[in-house]
């Protein structure tokens, strides 16, 4: 897993409109992680999606792979494959549900992206001694955010949600 922050804090450090791009581009393709069913291969899914985000080995000798949509999206899909390289199950991972299953204290940095995938933006608060990584979300048809609030030791010390503000009304000329 720390392998994986650099290449995070990279994402994070592009330009919105290079990463609005890229999310658009992405989106405009042929396919999209909830597309897939069980019963789908493995080898069919990377063709189609490319490689995770990240792979986490299972004990039964199955594999969960998770893409993400963030920065842009409001989805992260968990995709479970078994030994045989099967499509078991897939689950869109960014929910209230999900967050609020997070335990201050125990939960660390590196299962917080294994899990929900790379977060939107990544900030720092004169309030918190750390960083605080948001998720974009959908709460019943509600745009909100996750905000999760990761100690200098790499542990979960708060979560916090929000709606996401809506966009100021243009200005009539």
């Amino acid at each position: 897993m720390p392998q994986m922050l650099p290449s995070l804090l990279h994402h994070m450090r592009r330009s919105a409109t290079g990463l609005a791009l890229a999310a658009s581009l992405a989106l405009l393709g042929c396919a999209y992680p909830s597309q897939f069913k069980p019963g789908a291969s493995a080898a069919a899914v990377q063709a189609k999606l490319g490689a995770p985000y990240a792979v986490t080995k299972l004990e039964d000798g199955g594999e969960r792979w998770l893409y993400s949509t963030q920065p842009m999206g409001r989805e992260a899909f968990q995709l479970r494959f078994g030994a045989d390289g099967q499509l078991q199950s897939n689950t869109q991972v960014l929910t209230a549900d999900n967050f609020g299953a997070i335990r201050n204290g125990q939960y660390t940095e590196s299962q917080l992206l294994q899990d929900f995938g790379p977060p939107a933006e990544v900030t720092q608060v004169a309030s918190f001694q750390g960083r605080v990584f948001t998720y974009r979300f959908w709460d019943n048809n509600i745009k909100r955010f996750a905000h999760v609030h990761v100690d200098p030791q790499g542990v979960v010390q708060r979560l916090m949600f929000m709606d996401e503000p809506l966009p100021e009304p243009r200005a009539k000329d």
